[in-house]
């Protein structure tokens, strides 16, 4: 059969601008997504973008043509989900042939190749749309995490997620603010207890005078491996949570003033979490102050998706026999 004839999906990439530098000059082992959970997620987004099939590559393109393409970047960032674009085209093409030319974790530039597929070009298009959208948003995420990073860098602080994330993709997400050298919060709720105002306006029945018994009572509750967390809006409400034992204590919406105050009365009773008012603009003041963790809804829950895309390679089409 006659190679198929596809047609650039975009113009030739401008020149590479310089990468942009590594998120750490020695980074520590990214954590590894189980494979079960990405093939969930794949198979829920095929089902939903290709119910009964791709009708349009179906009806285009030769059943044994193949196709080589390119994940190209249109901006400079952060890639995260090799793993991801990898297994979206093994599952169209299972004799699908990947190379990775950027890890987890590591920068591109302008016009930089990212990936490469060889597969059947149905496949290849099929594949297309799902590999991008999920790349784009975890580069994304991952960019804009190494952002927030290298705000704080030598603060010791640390800049992490929250539950701020896309149903059904957490794992995903979590996963891209590893590669862009953030840290993980609590996964889920079955994790660890996070008190926070609603739960304690009902434990106390709102009255602040019965707020460490409530939470001593908690804390007499749970295992030793059970990690215990407050949220409190209050300097006066510090000394009655750290009485009851907890493990972190979370400064909400505090000034810095009141996260310096806070930082010295906990005095390392407790690891000091800020949360809260937190962008690019504030995090690297809210660092200073001594605190140990900032989490960052903004990480997951409103980046703009990076640009990707990924362009075929006319040479290299051809015929799988």
């Amino acid at each position: 059969m006659n190679a198929v004839e596809l047609a650039p999906t975009t113009p030739k990439p401008p020149a590479a601008a310089a990468p942009l530098p590594p998120v750490h000059p020695d980074p520590a082992p990214l954590p590894t997504l189980p494979g079960a959970i990405v093939e969930n997620i794949l198979r829920a987004a095929f089902v939903e973008d290709a119910p009964y099939g791709d009708i349009t590559s179906a009806t285009l393109l030769p059943a044994h043509a193949t196709a080589t393409a390119w994940l190209v970047a249109r901006e400079p960032g952060i890639f995260s989900g090799g793993d991801v674009f990898t297994a979206a085209m093994v599952m169209q093409d299972p004799a699908a042939e990947v190379e990775r030319l950027v890890a987890d974790g590591q920068p591109f530039a302008t016009g930089q190749r990212i990936m490469g597929v060889t597969g059947l070009a149905r496949a290849v298009l099929t594949a297309e749309r799902i590999a991008l959208n999920l790349t784009q948003r975890m580069s994304a995420i991952a960019t804009q995490t190494a952002e927030y990073a290298r705000q704080i860098e030598g603060t010791g602080a640390r800049v992490t997620d929250t539950r701020k994330t896309t149903p059904g993709l957490r794992a995903l997400e979590r996963y891209a603010v590893r590669c862009g050298g953030g840290h993980n919060h609590r996964f889920s709720l079955s994790d660890a207890v996070l008190a926070k105002d609603n739960h304690l306006a009902v434990l106390t029945g709102g009255d602040p005078a019965r707020l460490t018994a409530a939470l001593a009572g908690v804390r007499a509750q749970l295992p030793h491996t059970v990690h215990f967390e407050v949220e409190v809006d209050s300097i006066e409400q510090i000394e009655p949570v750290l009485a009851a034992g907890v493990d972190t204590i979370m400064l909400d919406n505090f000034t810095l003033d009141q996260l310096v105050e806070g930082v010295a009365l906990v005095n390392g009773r407790a690891l000091v979490e800020a949360s809260g008012n937190v962008n690019l603009a504030t995090i690297a003041g809210i660092a200073r102050t001594g605190v140990d963790i900032i989490s960052v809804g903004a990480l997951t829950h409103s980046v703009r998706a990076l640009d990707l895309g990924l362009d075929i390679a006319i040479e290299a089409a051809g015929s799988r026999q």
